[in-house]
Parts: structure tokens; C-alpha cells; sequence
């Protein structure tokens, strides 16, 4: 059966996620995180796309990218990965070795409200739920971190937000986020399911032809 293709229309904010094959490290050293944000950095001087937040984790990597233009999103993270992969494989002496990805990036549309909030706020809590620092903004990989150092050239490569962020927005992304929240975000992950309010949600879904995100998984049960 055919894949279906990448939702990538422009101008629609989207989470991205992308991890090591068979869970192995990605990053196991602080250079190698360093690595892929100077390729974050590059393909955002190189294109006209906008990272608005990010968190790299030891074995995977999640961005909020809010693409200008129909089919940026594919281009931008066809040269992250392939890019990445290819330093990697660079640095690690294991060309010919195989993927280091597991398969294509996973992404779902947000819409650009309150739930954009809440998809930021998921993505820059990464660290803190895993329990790899106790404050989330300690988390050097992350664009929390650079956003809460006041150096801003340590921000230069990241964007405006497309709604305005809370001036107590360090302290929300430290809250634990509920249950019923991260079962939605995780089912939307896994499905490419928008994440909206219900009118927007299934309006994105018949524009671009994304029913199949909204049908539980699995066969039919038999009549």
C-alpha cells in the first residue's frame, strides 16, 4: 500500500519529531548536539523557514516549524536529515554503515492558537519529563535555554512566534502537562492528526484529505 503523502501546505505551523533507528543514541556527547544545531542554524539562513522551538533529546528531536510556502517543510527537512546523516556518518567513521534515521520524519499541523501554546510548551518540557534536568530551561539543547540566557545572539536563527508567548511562559513550561494533553499530542504524532480545536481539526483534515488520521487503528470489526 502506498504512503501517504507528507502534509507540507505552507503557512501552518507543525510539529516535527525524527529519531535514532532501533532507539540507538543520537547524540551522545555535547558536540554532537552542538553539530545539529549549527545545521538547524544553516538551514535557516539558507531558506526563508521559521523555527519557533525546539528540543534535542539523546536518541530523537522535536521541532515547531512554521513553513512560508506549499512544500517547504519537506524541502527543509530533507536537508536536515540527509545533512546530519551525512556528518554523522563524517564524524563517526561509519559511512556505508546504513540510516542512523529510523524513516521519515513524523509531523501533524497546529493550529495557531492557544494550542500552539500547548504544543511549544510540550516540546520545551522534553528534558524536564524525562527527568534529564530539573528546570526545563537547564536543558542546553533547547530553545528555551537560549531564549532564557538574554544573549541575543544565542536566538538569532530562531522566530517570532505567531501568537504572543506568556511573560510567565518559563514557569508553564515547568507545570506537568495532563494525562488527557499528552495522550492527545501523542496520538497526533503517531496519526499526523491535527492538533486544534474540532471545526479547525476537521477542516484541515477534508482540505487535505487526511480522514485516515481520524479512524481508529486497526481492522474494521466484522459484521
Amino acid at each position: 500500500m502506498p504512503r501517504r503523502p507528507r502534509l507540507a501546505a505552507g503557512d501552518l505551523a507543525y510539529h516535527v519529531l525524527n529519531r535514532r533507528v532501533g532507539r540507538l543514541p543520537l547524540f551522545s556527547k555535547p558536540s554532537d548536539y552542538v553539530v545539529f544545531e549549527k545545521i538547524l542554524a544553516e538551514s535557516m539562513e539558507r531558506t526563508r523557514m521559521r523555527l519557533v522551538a525546539y528540543c534535542l533529546m539523546p536518541n530523537h528531536w522535536h521541532l515547531l516549524l512554521w513553513p512560508r510556502r506549499d512544500g517547504e517543510l519537506s524541502e527543509v527537512l530533507r536537508w536536515i536529515t540527509v545533512t546530519h546523516t551525512q556528518r554523522w556518518h563524517a564524524h563517526h567513521h561509519s559511512a556505508g554503515t546504513g540510516p542512523i534515521y529510523q524513516g521519515r520524519f513524523k509531523s501533524f499541523p497546529v493550529q495557531t492558537d492557544a494550542h500552539f501554546l500547548t504544543v511549544a510548551r510540550y516540546v520545551e518540557h522534553n528534558a524536564l519529563r524525562a527527568k534529564l534536568v530539573d528546570r526545563a530551561e537547564k536543558w542546553q539543547w533547547s530553545s528555551l535555554w537560549r531564549r532564557t540566557q538574554g544573549d541575543p545572539r544565542l536566538t538569532v536563527w530562531l522566530s517570532a512566534w505567531p501568537v504572543d508567548r506568556p511573560q510567565d511562559w518559563s514557569a508553564r513550561v515547568n507545570r506537568p502537562q495532563g494525562v488527557s494533553e499528552l495522550d492527545a499530542l501523542r496520538t497526533c504524532v503517531q496519526r499526523g492528526r491535527p492538533f486544534g480545536e474540532e471545526g479547525w481539526m476537521r477542516r484541515i483534515v477534508k482540505r487535505f484529505g487526511m480522514e485516515s488520521t481520524l479512524r481508529p487503528r486497526g481492522r474494521p470489526k466484522s459484521l
